[in-house]
């Protein structure tokens, strides 16, 4: 176990002005704090937080996270208190050390909704500040290496945890050395056989191409030497979980891999990076589409860093990655190696520099806007796990975005309003539908329209969590105000019936008996058909009776004066009537299926609980099912965008002799009057007459009629009906 004299050594290495009396008072502290406790190893439980705090000085973090990590345990496991913590060292450990005593209480392996809740406190908590991360990860490290003392119950959910959550945030973070360390414990915990044959395999390698790591070290240290480049060459093999991941990714075997042996080559400044590429690039064939410049489009974690694949000594692939010592640091030590956690920086300084830290913001803001528990996990682990395409706006702004993500993605990473009112895209200038896929480089502009409503269909299409959060939220707010409007338009519509004064005001004198808080929630409940109309008339006027139903129940004088249903047959608009606007299939409003309703089509609606206004021709023999349900009946008109027109379904059956080329004459009639056909069946009726069904697209009933015409007009049509189920 470190003494208190080691640790103090560890920090003054790297920190020469470290507070010697605030570590040995943390280190005296919870040396007592912890006494006689024991670990699962039979281990001083006080070696646990002297383990995180040498973890951490490893990473030259200051004084106060060094501290805390020593105290991390002592409120949890101890008799001591937050305020304890406070008296004897300050505000900004103890709130350090309560918020790791809080993580210390999340199960990041448990049900769905109580995972994605403790994963809520664990981001809100390190957001308020990183360093209860740090502390947290080099907490997690540690139980990982001493994870076989554990009870064999609780290795894989720890393990498990640790692959779907620690280890991909440690990433994000951009301390890759810490992921990778942390992958591997959890990979030979969680699949111990693929665990050991890899690493078997990965031995074998290396006695055999030992030679060859250490031959290419030597070369290229010789020819950078020889341009003046002064580097430090080091070749590795690459981790068996990354190793692991890639077969998977590819489904190829061990074999089939090209690029188990990397090199990193630290130069001194960014020009001898671009340098050096040159020098690699001249040695040995570069493999095409291999090669990456992080260095000028650096990840959202902040890595920087150049590589490239070449085919170096007996025909292996080795891949290359070059960069600065300060890119290094930051590729090692992630979001530990910024200024924010040296002694004497203040906060503020932090946010600029570190993209990793933007992502934690833009990750605990998406909580701000109300997500469910399990719509936030979802969101969050796909942001944790994703792999990125760096692309443009065509002013230069670089955009990172996971892969295989599209257009609407990149809109809404831009700003949600621009993806809310996204239409059109162009990709390197040339135009694309919005689901496009976006490549590495791609210059992305994006069209709007004021008018443009993102579709609700769009959630099963983009990839990021920003999208597909601010697309439901957009969403349930539509549908919301689609209820509210349609409650509101029939309460209105009943009060008239009924001769009564209608207002907000009015309305509001019977939220008590309909024990709704707003005016809001009572027109948007009945809107959802959660609250009958007829009872807020009640509520409001309890003295009111009705005489008759006050539904918009049809009467045959609506249909003409033979009582038919005529195609040409109008009926003048009715005065107050909910205006339709076009086929809208999302609710609240929808047109019945199989010959619905036209343009010039007198047209009701039925209520439906939790599905909406369906919309019928009041000449459908559908209706009739519902003669008992006046109250379900809604009067209704159209609202037609003459600057958008739209199609809309019907359906015809037309009695023809059976003669040849009568089909054809029949579809000619509606090709010629602009018609398009959707769907045909054919049924012969007797020896010398077919009917033919046929389900089209028109624009009104207009135009249904001149088809219908031309139909009739051919000699061998006996006749032809628009057909209503």
């Amino acid at each position: 176990m470190m003494r208190q004299y080691e640790l103090v050594e560890r920090v003054k290495r790297y920190n020469p002005q470290a507070d010697e009396a605030l570590l040995d008072r943390a280190y005296v502290y919870a040396m007592l704090a912890h006494g006689s406790q024991k670990r699962a190893s039979g281990d001083p439980y006080f070696s646990h937080p002297l383990e995180v705090a040498a973890i951490l000085t490893d990473l030259k973090l200051d004084d106060a996270t060094i501290v805390a990590a020593l105290l991390h345990d002592t409120i949890e496991d101890t008799d001591a208190t937050k305020d304890d913590i406070r008296d004897k060292f300050g505000s900004a450990i103890a709130e350090l050390v309560d918020g790791l005593t809080k993580l210390k209480k999340l199960d990041l392996v448990s049900k769905q909704a109580v995972q994605a809740e403790n994963l809520r406190k664990l981001l809100l908590a390190i957001t308020s500040d990183v360093r209860v991360l740090l502390v947290k990860l080099a907490d997690r490290l540690h139980n990982m290496r001493t994870l076989h003392y554990v009870p064999a119950p609780k290795r894989d959910r720890v393990a498990q945890e640790t692959l779907d959550i620690y280890a991909p945030l440690a990433g994000r973070m951009g301390m890759h050395d810490m992921r990778e360390e942390l992958e591997d414990l959890a990979f030979r915990q969680i699949n111990p056989d693929a665990y050991e044959a890899l690493t078997s395999r990965l031995s074998r390698q290396r006695e055999a191409s030992g030679r060859i790591i250490e031959e290419i070290e030597a070369q290229l240290t010789r020819k950078l030497a020889e341009q003046g480049i002064v580097a430090d060459v080091t070749g590795r093999q690459k981790k068996p979980y990354s190793i692991y991941r890639k077969m998977e990714r590819k489904s190829v075997s061990f074999e089939q891999l090209s690029d188990v042996v990397g090199f990193r080559v630290i130069v001194e400044t960014v020009s001898d990076c671009y340098r050096a590429i040159g020098v690699v690039h001249t040695t040995w064939p570069a493999v095409p589409e291999r090669f990456k410049d992080y260095v000028s489009t650096p990840k959202g974690n902040d890595y920087r860093s150049i590589h490239t694949t070449v085919i170096g000594p007996g025909s292996q692939r080795v891949e290359m990655q070059i960069r600065t010592r300060t890119m290094h640091e930051v590729a090692e030590y992630g979001i530990a190696a910024h200024a924010l956690y040296k002694d004497g920086v203040e906060l503020g300084t932090f946010e600029t520099e570190s993209r990793a830290y933007a992502w934690l913001r833009h990750t605990v803001d998406m909580l701000a806007h109300g997500d469910n528990p399990e719509e936030f996990l979802e969101h969050t682990k796909l942001e944790l796990f994703s792999d990125q395409v760096y692309c443009f706006t065509p002013k230069g702004r670089l955009i990172a975005l996971p892969r295989k993500a599209n257009c609407i993605d990149f809109a809404y990473a831009v700003h949600t309003d621009i993806g809310h009112h996204c239409s059109r895209a162009r990709i390197n200038g040339a135009e694309r539908p919005l689901v496009t896929e976006l490549q590495n480089g791609d210059e992305v502009e994006i069209i709007t329209d004021p008018k443009a409503t993102p579709s609700p269909a769009w959630e099963n299409i983009v990839v990021t969590g920003r999208a597909r959060s601010a697309i439901r939220r957009a969403t349930r707010t539509a549908t919301r105000a689609q209820y509210f409007e349609l409650g509101r338009r029939i309460v209105q519509n009943l009060f008239n019936r009924a001769g009564k004064a209608f207002s907000d005001e009015v309305v509001k004198l019977g939220l008590k008996r309909l024990a709704r808080s707003t005016v809001e929630d009572v027109f948007w409940a009945v809107g959802r058909d959660e609250i009958p109309a007829e009872d807020v008339l009640k509520a409001v006027y309890p003295d009111f009776k009705a005489e008759t139903p006050l539904g918009p129940k049809p009467t045959a004088d609506w249909f003409g004066v033979d009582g038919t249903s005529d195609i040409k047959f109008q009926v003048p608009e009715t005065e107050g009537a909910i205006p339709i606007r076009g086929i809208n299939f999302d609710l609240p409003v929808k047109f019945a299926a199989d010959g619905g309703a036209l343009p010039g089509d007198r047209i009701v609606g039925i209520m439906t609980a939790g599905e909406g206004i369906t919309i019928y021709p009041i000449q459908s023999p559908a209706l009739a099912a519902f003669d008992n349900e006046p109250e379900r009946w809604l009067d209704v008109r159209w609202d037609l965008d003459v600057a958008k027109p739209a199609r809309y379904p019907v359906r015809i059956a037309v009695m023809s002799r059976n003669e040849p080329g009568s089909l054809a004459r029949v579809t000619q009639v509606i090709a010629d009057n602009d018609g398009n056909i959707d769907n045909l069946r054919m049924q012969r009726k007797t020896a010398d007459y077919t009917e033919v069904v046929i389900d089209m697209e028109v624009w009104d009933l207009k135009h249904l009629t001149a088809i219908l015409g031309g139909i009739k007009s051919l000699s061998m049509v006996a006749s032809v009906d628009r057909v209503f189920q």
